[in-house]
């Protein structure tokens, strides 16, 4: 017959040791499932569950790089130097944007803001059956969330990662395009399409419902810095996939 082995002293228990319970060893008084509970236990869950979960996000990580840096197996040269122009013109066209600033009259008389604003005034109607202040909203956010949307399809659908950083590039352009907007909230003096009235006003009305007009230079400076940061990040996401095509070139 076994005799129990305590797991801490690692005392024997003997048959006269009936005067004590048999899950208690008679020398140091521990309980020996609740020392083996407490020492083993986490010795085998931690180490199974941390480095799964690591993995799997290593795995999701490498799967949206390869997914994001996908190029032709190959390039023609007319098409790459294309893209290149087309690159470095909308470099330039970007710093001409940030340096700029956030003012109005530029940025509402650019060839960009004629773009944006049939996807901006459609957006009001996308979101009208979502009450009034989606309504009011949905300008500004359709016309920034349309460029990621097509993002969407050319990196996922269509496998064209060079036009899907065009895309990202427009993003940011329409956060540019936003701010200035933002920052007439409290004056109103921003000419509107078809000569409407300061009632008419997207984000005079939005920061008078929100309670928030005091935060609308703020709130035009971050617009403004996103549209900066997302083009900078579409300049070098077009620049990387233009080196991968670059050894492609047929």
């Amino acid at each position: 017959m076994s005799r129990t082995i305590c797991p801490k002293c690692q005392y024997q228990r003997l048959p006269s040791d009936r005067h004590v319970h048999e899950g208690v060893c008679p020398r140091c008084g521990i309980a020996y499932a609740k020392h083996t509970l407490k020492h083993k236990s986490p010795a085998v869950a931690e180490p199974r569950s941390r480095p799964r979960r690591a993995h799997q996000r290593h795995e999701l990580t490498d799967r949206v790089l390869r997914l994001i840096t996908q190029v032709p197996e190959e390039t023609r040269q007319g098409v790459f130097w294309g893209q290149a122009g087309l690159l470095a013109g909308l470099v330039l066209w970007g710093v001409s944007f940030m340096l700029g600033g956030i003012d109005w009259k530029a940025i509402n008389s650019s060839f960009m803001h004629l773009i944006n604003l049939p996807f901006h005034e459609f957006g009001h109607v996308l979101f009208m059956p979502f009450g009034r202040f989606m309504a009011i909203l949905g300008g500004s956010l359709f016309q920034v969330v349309l460029p990621l949307l097509l993002l969407g399809v050319f990196v996922i659908k269509q496998k064209d990662n060079f036009a899907a950083s065009i895309c990202l590039w427009w993003c940011g352009q329409s956060f540019i395009d936003v701010s200035p907007y933002i920052a007439d909230a409290p004056y109103r003096s921003m000419p509107l399409i078809g000569g409407m009235g300061e009632s008419a006003h997207d984000w005079g009305n939005l920061l008078t419902m929100l309670d928030m007009m005091s935060s609308a230079q703020s709130l035009a400076s971050i617009s403004f810095g996103t549209g900066c940061v997302l083009m900078v990040l579409s300049w070098c996401w077009g620049g990387y996939l233009l080196l991968l095509m670059r050894k492609k070139l047929v």
